[in-house]
């Protein structure tokens, strides 16, 4: 075993002995705190020192990624005239290996006179911090995994923990979807992922010229050849129902050109029409599908490649969407 996975081992450790030291009460009135904070429209505050900081400053920000209005304070700040942006009715969580931090404790009774609710993630359950609070959430370790048992590192390693199963206990309970997730991460793959729509990405029908089923293969060429009056070939065309313009009965692709081409001798060319080899059943997508569904359904049958997919809207196509726009895209 490596020093590595040693010390890994010994952190996931600490976790899971944390897990066994929460007790149901306080955990269930954590949870009950924070969707009163958010059903009332308030908003929780998230503060500790040093290390504890850090980790309150990440929790802050997960919590305000799911809509549950979070951020973080600055102790040394709060006494000095940050304590303003608490107001009655947030929930404020202090973290504190000791429970007796004390820079918290100078602002302690400031945010209870404010009528605020307090959960802590404490070391110590029997601590200054702990006994003030409305909800004790047990962050204590046996030891840290540093070898001098001095640095901070299985304790925040745990509050990390705890703040983010609270966070994923909270979006369990209030049903967040991905959609909600989505709201507050715009941008960035992930956040392409999320919002991008494949009517965002698609080229529009009226771009594209579609053939008949009789048409014959100059005919079919022109048009591959064609392709979007905006973006040139785009390596398909399509086929439209005569009695009905939007109706897809077909797809015609560079692929099937090339495979009539290669299996008819050319001699018999001139005598292939649209409806010879033509995909009439082909894989289509709705508009208003994420576009990472369209590029899962292109890399659905590995054996088989396809690049573009025609989109539509109520068995009605709409426009054709390309891998090349979906990997220029970002996703």
């Amino acid at each position: 075993m490596s020093l590595l996975t040693k010390y890994l081992n010994k952190g996931a450790e600490a976790i899971l002995a944390c897990s066994k030291n929460l007790d149901n009460f306080n955990v269930s009135a954590a949870l009950k705190i924070l969707n009163e904070c958010h059903h009332s429209n308030h908003k929780v505050i998230v503060t500790g020192v040093g290390k504890s900081g850090i980790i309150a400053r990440k929790i802050a920000a997960t919590f305000s990624s799911l809509s549950l209005t979070s951020i973080y304070l600055n102790p040394l700040d709060a006494l000095h005239g940050d304590l303003g942006i608490i107001v009655k009715g947030d929930t404020v969580i202090m973290l504190s290996n000791s429970g007796e931090t004390f820079e918290l404790l100078e602002i302690l009774p400031h945010i209870k006179k404010r009528n605020t609710k307090l959960i802590s993630i404490v070391g110590k359950t029997n601590s200054t911090l702990a006994l003030n609070s409305d909800s004790i959430l047990d962050a204590s370790v046996n030891e840290e995994i540093c070898p001098l048992n001095l640095a901070p590192t299985a304790s925040t390693s745990v509050a990390m923990a705890i703040g983010d199963a609270l966070a994923a206990s909270w979006m369990e309970m209030n049903g967040i979807s991905h959609n909600d997730f989505a709201i507050n991460h715009p941008s960035g793959s992930l956040g392409k992922r999320l919002t991008l729509k494949t009517k965002d990405l698609m080229i529009p029908i009226e771009e594209i010229n579609p053939v008949l089923h009789n048409d014959s293969l100059p005919v079919i060429i022109n048009q591959l050849t064609e392709g979007s009056k905006t973006r040139g070939p785009i390596g398909a065309t399509w086929i439209r129902n005569c009695d009905n313009p939007r109706s897809l009965d077909g797809l015609i692709t560079d692929g099937d050109l090339r495979r009539v081409l290669q299996k008819f001798a050319a001699e018999k060319w001139s005598s292939i029409l649209a409806k010879d080899f033509a995909s009439f059943n082909p894989i289509c997508i709705e508009e208003d599908s994420p576009a990472i569904e369209a590029l899962k359904l292109m890399e659905i049958n590995p054996s088989k490649k396809v690049y573009i997919l025609p989109v539509t809207n109520n068995e009605k196509i709409v426009g054709m969407i390309r891998m090349h726009d979906l990997v220029l895209s970002g996703l």
